[in-house]
């Protein structure tokens, strides 16, 4: 099996909204997100990533939910955008029947979180495997997932990585550990276009990534501001075009930005925060997760004094978002 990496560019892991009172998942408020960001220019869709809370689905969940971002892109005219599925779980076993059930719903590439329920019973043997293992198994391209926060702490190191990438069907890694040195060594190690693409996983490093010979970000912040972070990325390319500085020093104007709002929203309440400030700015959707997450109250928030710098730090990405 020889695979390609996902094309290089402006990735969401697409918060997934409940209706108010209940956990049942409100269509029309995640239709309506999805074309907000597709409006927005993102290259692709991560569905089921940590921001839409995959952990907290059912398997039938997770494959309708890839099927209804299908069909709405589709039918909006969007059939341009891609899809990405996260389909981490605890066993191998497990995992690979949601890859099979991702791309039976329409995803074209997987996202897989390393298992971490048994992480001190684990090596870096066991790691591989698992990878190489679900790999050999999974109809899609495969990309490995790197987000120590949610895996118990683990952290797969450049080394590691590297020795996944040359496996013909892993083409590619979200790295929300945020470390830049990782991020140049692999996208100096490997073609991006070809073999195996690297991708920033949190907003703060989007262009540094760039800058590094990364593919680009798969990052929370686009569900708030997709259209800045196409804007850097199209800033970008004009840039490695024309090198023309003035490209690259706007884009830096708005990664600072950017830079200030990921902190912020981390600090707001993570993906409660996402949904609430999407709601009130928006329109749609609300604040309201799975337990055990817990919600973020906004209004609240912004009346501390560190809230509401936090608040200013969002606002601004909100406003220039709004005005392009």
């Amino acid at each position: 099996m020889s695979s390609t990496p996902p094309p290089p560019g402006v990735y969401v892991p697409a918060v997934l909204f409940f209706r108010p009172g209940t956990e049942e998942i409100d269509e029309e408020a995640y239709r309506k997100h999805i074309l907000r960001l597709a409006e927005g220019g993102v290259t692709g869709i991560l569905v089921q990533g940590s921001n839409g809370e995959a952990q907290h689905l059912s398997h039938e969940e997770r494959s309708r939910n890839i099927a209804f971002v299908r069909k709405t892109l589709d039918e909006a005219g969007f059939k341009h955008v891609l899809i990405i599925a996260g389909t981490g779980a605890q066993s191998a076993r497990e995992t690979k029947e949601l890859c099979v059930q991702a791309k039976e719903s329409g995803a074209g590439w997987v996202l897989v979180l390393t298992p971490s329920t048994w992480a001190s019973a684990m090596g870096l043997d066991s790691i591989l495997k698992f990878h190489r293992e679900v790999a050999d198994a999974c109809p899609l391209p495969y990309m490995v997932y790197n987000f120590p926060t949610v895996t118990a702490g683990i952290d797969l190191d450049s080394d590691l990585l590297s020795s996944l990438g040359t496996h013909p069907n892993i083409v590619g890694t979200k790295l929300s550990c945020g470390n830049m040195g990782k991020i140049q060594r692999l996208s100096s190690s490997f073609d991006y276009q070809t073999s195996f693409a690297t991708f920033a996983g949190k907003s703060d490093v989007f262009l540094h990534t760039l800058l590094s010979g990364g593919a680009g970000t798969i990052a929370a912040l686009v569900n708030l501001v997709p259209k800045i972070h196409t804007k850097i990325y199209r800033l970008f390319a004009e840039y490695q075009k024309n090198k023309d500085a003035r490209f690259l020093e706007e884009a830096f104007t708005l990664q600072a930005k950017l830079s200030m709002a990921d902190w912020a929203v981390s600090k707001i309440g993570g993906v409660g925060g996402v949904k609430a400030i999407v709601s009130q700015e928006f329109g749609y959707g609300n604040g309201q997760v799975r337990v055990p997450l817990r919600e973020a109250n906004l209004g609240v928030l912004v009346q501390s004094e560190q809230g509401g710098k936090w608040w200013k730090a969002v606002e601004e990405v909100l406003k220039i978002e709004k005005s392009l």
